[in-house]
C-alpha cells in the first residue's frame, strides 16, 4: 500500500471487528498492522496460502540431490577406488552429507524466499511517515484501506472508517 487511509485502534478485538465490517461493506484491499499475530484476522482478510513451504521443500530436495550427486560423481564416476572390497557406490555412506545438504538448501531457500516475498530490505515505506505508527510494534492496531481498492473513495472510505470508532484516521500518500 502506497496510498490510502489508515485507522488506529486501541485493541485487537476492535480491529478484527473493523476488518469484518469493512469486508461486509465490500472492501477487498485491506492490510492490518499489529504488535503480535492475531489468529482471527486471517479469515476476513482472505489471505492466500503462502508459497514459502513449497519453496523450502524444493530447496531441501535440490540440496539433497546436489549433495548426493556430488558424492556419487566424486566416488563412483570420477575417481572410483576399491578399498577393502567395499562397494564404490555406498548409499549409506552418502546419506549424512545428503541430509546436511538438504538442511542447507532448505535454509537458504527459506532465507531468500522471505527476502523476496516480504520485499526486504525495505528502509522506507509511506506508512512509516505516519506519526505514532511505530506503536504498531508495541500496543496499537491499524487497518489500512488501499487506494487501489475498487470501492475506495476518500469520503466514502473515511465515513466507513469513522463508523468503526477508531482512535484516529490518517491519510497515507497523495490522495485525490
Amino acid at each position: 500500500m502506497t496510498r490510502g487511509l489508515l485507522a488506529e485502534f486501541g485493541s485487537a478485538t476492535e480491529m478484527i471487528n473493523g476488518v469484518f465490517q469493512l469486508r461486509e461493506q465490500g472492501y477487498r484491499d485491506l492490510e492490518t498492522y499489529s504488535p503480535f499475530p492475531l489468529p482471527g484476522v486471517d479469515r476476513p482478510l482472505q489471505l492466500k496460502r503462502s508459497l514459502i513451504p513449497a519453496i523450502v521443500f524444493a530447496g531441501g530436495l535440490v540440496g539433497a540431490l546436489l549433495g548426493y550427486g556430488i558424492q556419487w560423481y566424486a566416488n563412483v564416476w570420477h575417481y572410483p577406488q576399491n578399498i577393502g572390497g567395499r562397494p564404490v557406490h555406498a548409499i549409506l555412506a552418502f546419506i549424512p552429507v545428503a541430509f546436511e545438504s538438504a538442511v542447507m538448501g532448505a535454509g537458504l531457500a527459506a532465507f531468500f524466499a522471505l527476502l523476496l516475498f516480504l520485499r526486504l530490505p525495505r528502509p522506507w515505506h509511506p506508512v512509516f511517515e505516519v506519526d505514532g505508527f511505530e506503536r504498531a510494534s508495541v500496543d496499537r492496531f491499524w487497518i489500512a484501506i488501499d487506494a487501489e481498492d475498487p470501492r475506495f473513495g476518500v469520503g466514502r472510505s473515511t465515513r466507513a472508517l469513522e463508523e468503526l470508532a477508531p482512535l484516529r484516521i490518517v491519510p497515507v500518500g497523495a490522495l485525490e
